[in-house]
């Protein structure tokens, strides 16, 4: 199972590094637009979402959107030694630092943890998904550790490379509820 779940992280790094910078910039805007319009993202006044780092479909507009309508933004510091996600909330760009892999997180000291059952929108990150909201993760589980508990809706965004027909999955895996894609919106029923 982690064998295929690498292969399958490897296959899909090596599809999205195709994407080229214009596509990738116009893409991201397409799904930012149609998540916008989703009544998930209407309803919610605090988000929990990753800064994205290419591949991933790019978040920096998707945060500005919510700053300017008001919204609470809150994003995780990945705590290793317990493998646990501690999302923080930002107010600007500038209360991040860049850590292992050039990730962007909070910086602890210029931001305030923010408890789960606050955040109402998260927006799951992941490397491929399935029609029925399966993802695969990028292979650290810190989301697997942190969904089970969380009850509001789950939302990934996805370029239509990322959507595939199956994934490896376990019983106690959390699917997401909707892919927002350039084309549309996968509302998902899990199995």
């Amino acid at each position: 199972m982690n064998k295929e779940k690498k292969n399958l992280r490897d296959e899909m790094k090596l599809l999205l590094a195709e994407l080229i910078e214009e596509d990738y910039a116009a893409l991201s805007q397409r799904i930012a637009e149609k998540l916008f319009l989703l009544p998930e993202w209407f309803d919610s006044k605090t988000i929990g979402i990753t800064i994205s780092t290419p591949p991933e479909v790019e978040t920096a507009r998707i945060i500005e959107r919510a700053w300017l309508e008001g919204k609470t933004v809150t994003v995780p510091k990945c705590e290793p030694n317990e493998r646990k996600l501690d999302f923080r909330e930002i107010t600007d760009f500038g209360q991040l630092e860049t850590v292992y892999f050039g990730l962007k997180e909070p910086d602890p000291e210029k931001t305030n943890s923010i408890e789960q059952e606050v955040i109402d929108l998260m927006v799951v990150p992941g490397l491929a998904f399935t029609a029925n909201g399966h993802r695969l993760g990028f292979g650290g589980g810190y989301y697997d550790r942190y969904l089970p508990s969380y009850m509001g809706p789950k939302i990934s965004l996805a370029f239509n490379q990322q959507i595939i027909s199956q994934l490896p999955h376990e019983p106690y895996d959390i699917s997401v509820d909707k892919i927002v894609t350039p084309e549309g919106v996968i509302t998902c029923h899990g199995s």
